[in-house]
């Protein structure tokens, strides 16, 4: 193989230590020095010093979990670091050490042979943390509600059989005066909400229970712990548009598109940036997020197409928007996403809105443009005369007698 670089470094990184392979010169002429060193600050300023003296500048670290960032940070602007991602590296089997590794990815970065993983910039890099942050509790108090359910059905008290959302404002209000110590069903009543759909004998019977004061003080805890959870999710969100400052125009941009809020239009902000020239293409960016079909055949047999792993936080960011889309009546998004239900299932639709709404993400914020509504009947308008024949061969089928006419404008 052709070698492109004549002098280049590979890092095969791990939590307590970092094992480096410097290869100088091309042909018999190559010469290749191996060290290790231990993870700390201070040994990855004496790797970058290392690195230095030899007049090192192409440096490839394989993305080991969290533990290639110190590195990444330290090493920004003084190397050009490529980060790859460790399913394309792979070696040949039975050839696995830190310092054959480490040998390997200096001999694909040698011969131009590594692809750069996409690393966003620090600002971007800092709202990705506290976005994903956001996401994590929200599922923390997800849980503890979850909990707090379990806890009032084990003491048989059922308002999960006649509310649908049991934290609402009837629900809650039950709930805490409960947990206070009332007991007495006609006081409880008094919470019913005007907009209650339930019926007061189904909530009396809900109530009926066995809830006893060892369980009122655990349920306290678990109440304290959600308002707790809430407070943070409430401080976090004041941070998140501190940071979205920079960033209102791509925020206001992102928030034209049906289904997407302050919230989402952060959430891929923070995974994608907005600089889109980080992505080859729009069909790139969506292999990226793991929202296109895989590719497995063999024989002229398709085995598998299946979407393949990408972004995780981006793909349930991008499902998310596409469950709001599918409720939306008078979007071509939505309509898009009822015509495909038909055929493919709800939950094949929901990626295929997913991939074509980060399209439209894609080059809205390439282009700077707003998003642009094409219409509900948009399908509809494509080919008039091949739907108009296949509805009246419809009506046919079910015994009526049809004559299709153009209407006359």
């Amino acid at each position: 193989m052709e070698e492109i670089y004549d002098k280049c470094c590979g890092l095969d990184v791990h939590r307590d230590s970092i094992t480096a392979c410097v290869m100088i010169g091309n042909g018999t002429q190559k010469r290749k020095t191996i060290k290790t060193f231990a993870a700390f600050t201070q040994d990855i300023e004496e790797l970058a010093v290392w690195l230095k003296s030899l007049d090192i500048h192409h440096v490839a670290v394989e993305s080991t979990g969290i533990y290639w960032k110190p590195i990444f940070n330290i090493f920004d602007g003084d190397f050009d670091v490529v980060l790859v991602n460790a399913q394309h590296v792979k070696n040949v089997p039975g050839r696995k050490t830190d310092v054959k590794d480490s040998e390997w990815l200096c001999k694909l970065l040698k011969c131009g042979l590594l692809t750069k993983s996409f690393i966003p910039p620090r600002e971007i890099v800092r709202l990705r943390e506290i976005v994903r942050y956001r996401h994590t509790l929200t599922r923390d108090l997800s849980s503890a509600k979850n909990r707090i359910i379990k806890m009032l059905e084990n003491a048989n008290i059922k308002l999960s059989s006649v509310f649908s959302d049991v934290f609402g404002v009837t629900a809650w209000g039950m709930i805490c005066k409960l947990v206070e110590g009332e007991t007495k069903v006609e006081v409880l009543m008094n919470y019913i909400h005007r907009t209650c759909r339930a019926s007061k004998l189904e909530i009396e019977k809900a109530l009926n229970g066995t809830l006893q004061e060892e369980d009122r003080t655990i349920l306290r805890m678990m109440m304290m712990h959600i308002k707790s959870i809430e407070a943070i999710i409430d401080q976090i969100d004041l941070e998140i548009q501190k940071q979205l400052v920079p960033y209102q125009a791509q925020v206001k941009l992102l928030t034209t598109i049906p289904g997407v809020k302050d919230l989402a239009a952060a959430s891929l902000i923070a995974e994608l940036g907005v600089d889109m020239g980080q992505f080859r293409s729009a069909s790139h960016l969506c292999a990226w997020a793991g929202l296109c079909p895989g590719n497995n055949q063999s024989a002229g047999k398709i085995k598998s197409s299946r979407i393949r792993k990408g972004n995780k936080h981006l793909k349930v960011t991008m499902t998310q928007v596409a469950w709001a889309i599918s409720r939306t009546k008078s979007t071509y998004l939505g309509a898009k996403y009822r015509a495909l239900a038909l055929r493919r299932g709800k939950q094949r639709s929901i990626i295929a809105i997913g991939r074509k709404t980060l399209i439209v993400c894609f080059h809205m914020l390439k282009n700077n443009i707003p998003f642009h509504e094409i219409g509900v009947d948009f399908l509809d308008k494509l080919e008039p005369e091949r739907k108009a024949k296949y509805h009246a061969k419809r009506l046919e089928e079910l015994g009526y007698h049809v004559q299709v006419t153009k209407k006359i404008a």
